[in-house]
């Protein structure tokens, strides 16, 4: 990629673009795609045209404010690492190197459940509040089990994703072959002469690479095996009753991420569920869903501020992410673009990142006249249909 990476990636696109020049198209496309014909994809970035700037720019915005508070903790900025799987895939151990980033940038790093690394691998000084996310599975001692080690583990939060009852049919990886780990011959070696970076890095890693917190006394522990024992464990079944099992394991904040109906926010708050995560999982299970920005205002109103709405999906501009917190959200995740952060340039990479969203963030505020995010609300925005 050369020393010059950077001045390349002024934007979040061109990220996308600087890791898409990185990395071998089949592993590219198993991050950069999405269920079907990607209609929920697209659309959850599409969306945010739905909405315009009304700024007052006589306000005085000289000293802007970025920082939220958050269960108990204070962000520098009102963005957050989403969980996302394999990140050591992108990277020589990609987990850790996105957590630091996270900690220098003053947010939280939400670890997948199918991390390469153990989850008890980021318990060290250098990273900072950790997620951690787990799923509903078909053996609930195995729900349990990644519970209870996430809080001896120190993690601040636990986040259930929900939306994962079966798998989405991700066509791209289909059309690519794509396995995992992925598989290369001597043809698709000669096809990635222009991937020699990635190549060098990740060939040593890739027969290590595995589902690290899958890993169990006396089961086989390579990554196609643990593959399929997760996909075995997802549970159709799984209702409201085990948000009650959690609720009762789980001493911290307990997060659900991948609500898009208000019937079901309110469900949440009656449970004693703290947060929610208005998700449609970045466009990979069901296409068709309705937008995370779609979604929104009904799911703020359906919680009534009694406890904080987080926002994921399609956010690729600080702008994107302002229009969000305007329409009431506490915090926005990214999956997609840490990613490609940490393809292009591993630690550094997503800091990158970060620090393009807060620049972003920054600069909307202050031309819209608004100092403090506290002091985002609907009045900064006109929808389309109202103009």
């Amino acid at each position: 990629m050369g020393s010059d990476w950077k001045r390349k990636g002024f934007n979040i696109a061109q990220m996308r673009q600087l890791a898409e020049r990185t990395l071998p198209k089949p592993v590219f496309d198993f991050a950069d795609g999405g269920a079907e014909d990607e209609r929920t994809l697209r659309r959850n970035e599409d969306a945010f045209a739905d909405y315009q700037f009304r700024p007052q720019p006589l306000r005085g915005a000289e000293h802007i404010d970025l920082s939220i508070e958050l269960f108990g903790t204070h962000l520098s900025l009102p963005v957050i690492i989403g969980p996302t799987g394999l990140a050591g895939l992108f990277w020589p151990d990609g987990e850790r190197a996105t957590a630091r980033a996270a900690k220098h940038a003053g947010t939280i790093y939400c670890l997948s459940h199918g991390s390469v690394c153990r989850l008890e691998d980021l318990n060290s000084p250098e990273i900072g509040p950790r997620w951690m996310q787990v799923f509903i599975y078909k053996d609930r001692s195995f729900t349990i089990e990644l519970t209870e080690r996430a809080q001896a583990a120190g993690y601040h939060a636990l986040i259930l994703t929900v939306d994962n009852q079966y798998l989405g049919r991700r066509e791209r990886d289909l059309v690519n072959g794509f396995s995992i780990p992925p598989r290369f011959g001597i043809k698709d070696v000669i096809a990635m002469a222009g991937k020699s970076a990635w190549l060098r890095r990740m060939i040593p890693e890739l027969p290590r690479i595995t589902f690290g917190n899958y890993i169990r006394e006396g089961q086989a522990s390579d990554i196609k095996a643990l593959a399929g024992r997760m996909q075995s464990l997802l549970d159709p079944a799984m209702n409201w009753n085990d948000v009650d099992m959690l609720r009762k394991t789980w001493r911290g904040p307990l997060i659900i991420k991948g609500l898009l109906h208000p019937d079901d926010a309110r469900e949440a708050i009656k449970r004693g569920v703290d947060g929610i995560i208005v998700s449609n999982h970045g466009g990979r299970q069901l296409d068709g869903a309705i937008a995370a920005i779609d979604a929104l205002p009904a799911m703020i109103d359906a919680t009534d501020q009694k406890i904080p709405v987080m926002v994921d999906g399609g956010f690729r501009r600080g702008s994107d992410m302002i229009k969000a917190l305007a329409l009431g959200a506490r915090a926005c995740l990214i999956g997609r673009p840490h990613l490609w952060g940490v393809s292009t340039a591993g630690e550094e990479g997503v800091r990158h990142v970060l620090d393009l969203y807060r620049q972003e963030i920054t600069r909307t505020m202050g031309l819209l006249g608004v100092t403090r995010i506290a002091d985002l609300s609907p009045h900064v925005l006109v929808p389309r249909k109202a103009i």
